[in-house]
């Protein structure tokens, strides 16, 4: 039901090409263009500037862009809905999520999950991304959310959503509100234990800046971000770990985050099955979580 001018539209901006948009919806490049034209014709501007071999948006674009992607999102929620109306809603779900997504992220959405499907049994188990690798494998779960880099070729992988590791303090501790990666090496810093996926993160993120852990100074490593934020509050350390476990501690001033120059370090969530094993109840949470996650940021 979905109007595929805005799709033709939203191919052209995320690609910024009309040839690879073409080559995404399968359909021949004049027709991309024609479609594009469709809509400029109906609202009687100028939508995208093509400049050699390069476009961009006119400002009449931004605006028509933010709409589009409003709209697109609303029917994919109806599809989703929809589908949710038309097929059987029975039956038990085990769940495994690392630490993280088990703690701060699937908590409300199996409460609202199960407040819609009420004869859906779900459970969770936890473990770090290792362990709930180990778990969706032997099938002692039916499938699972992991947040590591790694993708093994046993599994089949869908993101479920962003994240993002930050620097954080005990917001009593009287410190800079940026520094350098010369002072974070001087840092007394808690991470995550081996096997953790916001380990491998941060791991892989300063491989890239020339930084080993070893050049880190590490004093202690935790299984929990629960455990890390307790430790803070109480020492004069330093921690980095999901900005997803922070959310109640940023609002009531009782930890600080500090930036890293020149560094970013972002994830992403995912949804982890066997290959050809994810069955139509596992879909059928996954794309819920998807929806209802966005809807509670």
């Amino acid at each position: 039901m979905n109007d595929f001018r805005l799709s033709v539209f939203l191919s052209v901006v995320r690609n910024k090409s009309f040839t690879k948009a073409s080559n995404e919806l399968h359909i021949s490049q004049p027709a991309i263009s024609q479609h594009i034209k469709e809509i400029e014709k109906f609202y009687n501007v100028r939508l995208i500037a093509r400049n050699k071999n390069t476009i961009s948006l006119t400002p009449q674009g931004e605006i028509f862009l933010s709409y589009a992607n409003d709209i697109h999102n609303k029917y994919q929620e109806l599809e989703f809905e929809m589908n949710l109306a038309s097929q059987n809603n029975k039956g038990k779900l085990i769940l495994g999520a690392s630490t993280t997504i088990s703690q701060y992220v699937l908590p409300p959405i199996m409460a609202v999950f199960m407040k819609r499907f009420p004869e859906i049994e779900l459970s969770l188990i936890s473990g770090n991304s290792e362990q709930i690798e180990e778990s969706v494998y032997n099938r002692t779960v039916d499938f699972g959310f992991v947040e590591g880099l790694i993708h093994k070729k046993e599994f089949n992988y869908s993101v479920l959503a962003k994240d993002e590791l930050v620097l954080v303090t005990s917001f009593e501790n009287n410190t800079m509100d940026e520094i350098n990666t010369d002072k974070l090496k001087t840092l007394p810093l808690i991470v995550r234990e081996n096997g953790s996926g916001t380990l491998a993160v941060l791991q892989n993120t300063l491989k890239n800046h020339n930084i080993k852990l070893s050049d880190l100074n590490i004093i202690m490593q935790l299984g929990s971000s629960e455990s890390i934020k307790r430790f803070l509050k109480l020492s004069k350390c330093y921690a980095i770990i999901s900005i997803a476990a922070i959310h109640d501690e940023l609002k009531d001033n009782k930890l600080r985050i500090i930036e890293i120059k020149d560094i970013i370090i972002e994830r992403q969530f995912h949804s982890i099955a066997l290959t050809g094993t994810q069955n139509k109840l596992s879909d059928k949470f996954f794309q819920f979580a998807k929806v209802a996650h966005k809807n509670m940021l």
